[in-house]
Order: C-alpha cells, then structure tokens, then sequence
C-alpha cells in the first residue's frame, strides 16, 4: 500500500484527472446514450462547434488564473463584442466588423489590467464590477433587440463555413490552442506569467515587470472574449445581449479542471481544451439524457466543487 501510495506521489496522478474524467464520461454515455444518438458523427461534430467559443475563452482565463489573478467579466464582454461586430457590419466592410469586435475585447481587458495592475485593486473585485457594468452597456446597446449578421463573408469565417471539409469554428479552436500554447510554454512571457502567480515578489526582484504582466494577462482575456463573440456572433448569424452570460461556470469548471491552479503558478491550455471538450460533452449528454436546466446547473456545480478540491490538495502537498 506504502508503495502504491508512492508511486502515486511520483507519478502525480492529479494532472491526469482531466483525461481520465473525459474518457470515463465519454464511456457513460457511449454505453447509456449509444442507442440515442450520442456516438453519431453529427453529434460529436456538434459537440466540437459548440464547445469552440467557451474553448477560446478558456485559454485566456488560463493566462489569467496562472498569474494569480481572476477574471469574471468575459461573458459580458463576449456579448458586447458580438453587438459592437453585428452593428458595424450592417454598416461598414468586414474588416471594420471584425476590428470591432476584437478591440472592444482587448479594449475592455486594458481597462480590467490597468485597475489591476496599477491601481492595484483586486481582480476578483474589478472584475465582478465590470461583468455587471458591461452586461448592462450590452442590454443599453441595442435596447434588448438582437441583431442580425447578414454579411455571408463573416458568417463563413467565424461560424458555418469550412475549409476542406473542416469546420471554420474547429480551425479557429485548433489555430486558438496551439498559439496559446506556444505563448504559455515557449516563450519568455509565458514564463513571466508563471512566476508572476507562483511568487509575484521573487518575480519582482528577478527583473519581472509584474504590474505590466498583470495588465497583458487582463488584456489576453479580453481579446480570447473578444474572438468568443464573433464565433457566437458568426455561428448563430445574429448578436444578443445574453451571448456568454451563461459561459461563466463552464470555462471556470474547464479551466480548472484543466490542470490550471486556483492559486496561480500553474496551468495549461492542453487541459482547458480537454476540460471545456468534456464540458460540452457533459452538457450535450445531459441534455439527451432529459435533464432539465437547473439539472445541469447542479451537475456543473458539483464538478467545479470537486475540481477545487483536488486542485488543492493538489498544492497543499
């Protein structure tokens, strides 16, 4: 038993938690929902369109979370950027669309990074203030209406198109995931960004300009909910107020359930792109199980729960 246990240790079996909830999960439902269409190559195809925006965002709550900061406003920023896209488009060319869309998520991260890292004002704090400022600004934008994408050109890009048979929203997933893991692991700010969250003092003395870290991370987060708002905006033809409002839980649970610590010091976008495919697998599974909504709430609660806790004693040791 003492040898299990150390082997165990050795091995660190808690970073492998993601992959081994994905595949118990995918066999579940394989084995209760086979004859329900779950293994369908429509269904799993689907699971990956719909998973693709909380994927986006999930790797920059990553950057965030492994600085040891938190970000709570992304999901009002997908919807205001979704709304600022739709309404340049109905009257400006695409590439006025698509800037739109992108600088008023980067514009919304500078404005969390610099109360953040300047003004040094919590980010949990900052955060929760700006989700309920911008959800408002989202409601006030278009005074509840939705609005429609017409032009085919976006709607091809960022949502129903495909490139030799590959979905536009997987091409963006893929390209998303491995730039974000290059950064995150390849370069000098990735490293930056883990010694920012693993001891931002030490990072401070060592030569690390911590509040500018700080700030870029904030701004990473924007952009990656930026980029979530056109696919919304694309896949569905239209923009609304509630785009994201409901992705708060789900990138969080995905995220942590990566391998990306509470704490900061730790993370990895490989695990978020497994924690939001189980998500999403979990969601669709749920829903051809017959659950209700608050159903499914109750279950992604009960995993983000048991998420902390391993990601917790998994720092503890």
């Amino acid at each position: 038993m003492q040898k299990l246990a150390q082997l165990s240790q050795k091995l660190n079996l808690t970073q492998y938690v993601v992959y081994i909830g994905f595949l118990l999960i995918f066999v579940f439902f394989a084995i209760t929902l086979g004859d329900d269409g779950f293994l369908t190559q429509r269904n799993l195809v689907n699971i990956a369109l719909q998973t693709a925006p909380t994927t986006i965002m999930a790797i920059g709550l990553v950057f965030v979370l492994a600085a040891g900061e938190i970000d709570l406003s992304f999901g009002s920023i997908v919807a205001v950027s979704a709304l600022a896209s739709a309404v340049v488009l109905g009257e400006q060319p695409l590439f006025f669309g698509i800037l739109a869309g992108l600088g008023v998520g980067v514009a919304i991260g500078f404005f969390n990074g610099i109360l953040v890292a300047y003004l040094r004002l919590p980010s949990f704090l900052v955060t929760l203030a700006t989700m309920g400022l911008f959800a408002g600004i989202a409601r006030t934008m278009t005074d509840l209406r939705s609005v429609p994408v017409l032009n085919s050109t976006f709607t091809d890009l960022f949502g129903s198109g495909s490139l030799f048979g590959v979905p536009s929203l997987v091409l963006w997933t893929i390209g998303a995931v491995a730039l974000g893991h290059f950064v995150f692991r390849e370069t000098k700010f990735g490293a930056h960004v883990l010694a920012t969250g693993d001891n931002p003092r030490a990072a401070q003395v060592s030569g690390i300009k911590v509040p500018r870290v700080r700030m870029l991370v904030m701004m990473v987060c924007g952009a990656c909910a930026g980029l979530a708002g056109l696919l919304y905006a694309g896949r569905l033809q239209s923009a609304r107020y509630t785009l994201g409002e409901s992705d708060l839980m789900t990138v969080i649970a995905a995220v942590i359930i990566g391998g990306t610590a509470l704490n900061g010091g730790k993370g990895t976008i490989i695990g978020a792109l497994v924690g939001s495919l189980m998500m999403g697998m979990l969601n669709n599974g749920l829903i051809l199980m017959g659950l209700s909504v608050s159903d499914q709430m109750i279950v992604r609660g009960l995993i983000i729960l048991i998420a902390v806790a391993i990601s917790l004693r998994d720092v503890n040791r």
